[in-house]
């Protein structure tokens, strides 16, 4: 089923008229923690809109080179040719702005390392006229806002939530549990590093986390303490 909204023909609220206004677009949300299939529900989108005649293209973040760097690749290997970015207001120039005018419908994907990402929707789907459907993290390992992705909930036509498969127990899983100890937030990765996992797993973890860190610190302390000691021993 492919997106569609009367503000392909808008009518001016005040004469009951059509055309009055700029023809505008949609924004389209999908979120959810890894592994919950947010890849895959952005190419079934993307693919509608296709099958039904828009012209699409793809977008994703040039951080990701997990599966290929010219291509959207889904945990199952399913690709989609794309374009791969540093940023998304270089777009329209690199692509041509005769080749955007023909473009009905943007894919982006892992939005969350976009930090123009509201910016661009906003011209896009405001100006521009464009469909633009964004699959992204909500939030990162310590399930704080990741990048940009929640600043544009207020722009959009849908949100759809995607849940993943604890790995632990197979309930329904909301977050992301990273595996190993580094604390950047930006750190690419799969299922080397990262899980999905329900809440009582992802407390649980968390807890194990701080408890192992807690540990290591001591030992570290009394490491510190007995090199200090050795080191001012007559």
């Amino acid at each position: 089923m492919a997106f569609s909204s009367s503000a392909r023909n808008p009518i001016d609220p005040r004469n009951g008229s059509k055309n009055s206004f700029r023809l505008v677009g949609e924004i389209h949300v999908i979120v959810g923690p890894m592994f919950a299939g947010k890849t895959t529900a952005l190419l079934r989108r993307v693919n509608l809109e296709s099958n039904d005649g828009r012209n699409v293209v793809m977008i994703k973040s040039s951080k990701d080179t997990r599966y290929a760097v010219d291509a959207v690749v889904t945990h199952d290997g399913t690709k989609f040719p794309c374009w791969s970015l540093p940023d998304l207001s270089s777009f329209k120039q690199r692509f041509g702005e005769d080749a955007y005018e023909k473009v009905d419908v943007i894919g982006i994907d892992e939005a969350q390392f976009f930090g123009d990402l509201y910016e661009f929707c906003c011209n896009a789907a405001d100006l521009d006229g464009k469909t633009v459907i964004v699959a992204g993290l909500d939030g990162d390992y310590l399930r704080k806002s990741f990048g940009s992705v929640l600043d544009i909930i207020p722009l959009a036509d849908t949100v759809t939530k995607l849940t993943a498969r604890c790995e632990l127990c197979n309930r329904r899983a909301f977050f992301t549990f990273r595996k190993t100890k580094e604390t950047e937030t930006e750190l690419i990765g799969g299922a080397d590093m990262y899980m999905p996992v329900c809440r009582q797993h992802y407390v649980n973890g968390q807890s194990v986390n701080e408890s192992a860190t807690m540990v290591l610190e001591s030992h570290k302390v009394s490491s510190d303490l007995i090199l200090e000691s050795a080191l001012v021993a007559p």
